[in-house]
């Protein structure tokens, strides 16, 4: 589910492990087509607004008994604002069947009390309800039965990139899975940038990125997007809700929210994938406040130092051309003036040409390439929980 940080932070994705099926009601899509349908609008405003007739609505009843009365085997995962289980339906039909038949979903349930869990449902169903990419995580469904609200999902069988990252014990992810990785969640951010009313995703982070069994990436959890700015507007001004580490320092320090802000903890997200580290600290005490920006800042502006970050598990097995041109792209995002950032249609095309060139893995000679992380008092963590920030 979602991750967490030390700082503050508003927001804790409660997506988990989301995969695929084909009783969406009335619309079926493609799962190479990207599609937007009317105008949406959710912004300040999405109470009242009608839900896409392309999701299927189910019972309360329904979904109790998809995941057997929301058994604690089935809770996959937990955050601020709900819990998220496995159900079993018929592909077809939608209707419940026994645990082994059928599909699994993902079925996100809300906490009846928590009013911003609320809020981000609405959003949730209202973008994902009109909005269909490969790269983003399709949402099946919902259910407004009384105070219970509930959104049924693709299951993902991979879980989060969160997972796969920082899990002691975890298969490392090889480097071209990585750029594949990099290049999807690009793809999804694109998707949303180049709409006609751009959407900004504002909540990127490494365990709103789910992986299918082929570790094809998704972009998942929705309740934080925003319609951005229109017209001669620069920016959109909201209050300041995200996960510390990947929130743009100006919508931090201004709340002031712009595709730009995406492209920065794109940028993040990148740094995480090359260097194997978490964004945020461990939180025990005598470590320091150092987040991983900060420490990986000077090997990535210095081309002869930044093997030394990159992630040792990988064994070596990458191209040190590779690895700078990724490191490059990575400076860019991290541009602390959003103006000079490139726009996610530049970092696309940019990942896209290192995906297509040979910077793909070859073997180290003699060890030459296979450079352990230099140490620091940055470390890895385990999220839970996230506060405002």
């Amino acid at each position: 589910m979602g991750n967490s940080c030390r700082k503050p932070v508003a927001h804790v994705s409660s997506a988990s492990f989301f995969g695929s099926t084909k009783c969406q009601s009335k619309t079926k899509q493609n799962s190479n087509s990207s599609e937007r349908k009317a105008p949406l609008k959710t912004s300040a405003s999405n109470v009242g607004k009608p839900i896409s007739n392309s999701l299927k609505s189910f019972t309360f009843n329904d979904l109790r008994e998809a995941t057997k009365n929301f058994r604690q085997e089935n809770l996959i995962g937990e955050g601020g604002f709900g819990f998220v289980y496995k159900g079993w339906i018929d592909e077809n039909t939608c209707t419940p069947t026994k645990p082994g038949t059928g599909i699994v979903v993902a079925i996100k349930k809300l906490k009846p009390e928590s009013f911003q869990g609320h809020r981000e449902w609405l959003a949730e169903v209202n973008y994902l309800g009109q909005l269909h990419h490969e790269n983003m995580v399709k949402l099946i469904g919902y259910c407004t039965d009384g105070k219970n609200r509930l959104l049924v999902y693709e299951f993902m069988q991979k879980g989060s990139l969160e997972n796969h990252l920082f899990r002691k014990g975890v298969q490392p992810i090889p480097w071209i899975t990585r750029i594949n990785i990099a290049v999807a969640v690009a793809r999804g951010l694109t998707f949303l940038h180049t709409l006609d009313t751009n959407v900004i995703y504002r909540d990127l982070k490494a365990s709103n990125i789910l992986l299918d069994s082929d570790f094809n990436a998704k972009l998942s959890d929705f309740g934080l997007a925003r319609d951005g700015p229109t017209g001669d507007n620069t920016h959109v001004s909201t209050r300041v809700i995200g996960t510390h580490g990947y929130a743009a320092p100006e919508y931090v320090a201004t709340g002031h929210l712009t595709p730009r802000s995406d492209v920065y903890s794109f940028g993040v997200v990148l740094l995480e994938l090359l260097t194997g580290r978490r964004v945020v600290e461990d939180d025990r005490p005598g470590f320091s406040e150092e987040t991983l920006v900060d420490w990986a800042r000077p090997f990535l502006s210095d081309s002869r130092r930044i093997l030394r970050i990159m992630d040792s598990r990988l064994g070596g097995q990458y191209s040190k051309k590779g690895a700078r041109a990724a490191a490059a792209l990575v400076l860019q995002c991290l541009n602390t003036d959003p103006k000079y950032r490139p726009t996610m249609v530049t970092v696309l095309a940019e990942l896209e040409a290192l995906h297509s060139s040979n910077s793909f893995p070859r073997t180290p000679k003699s060890g030459t390439e296979n450079h352990t992380t230099e140490h620091s008092s940055h470390s890895h963590k385990s999220a839970t929980s996230s506060n405002k920030l």
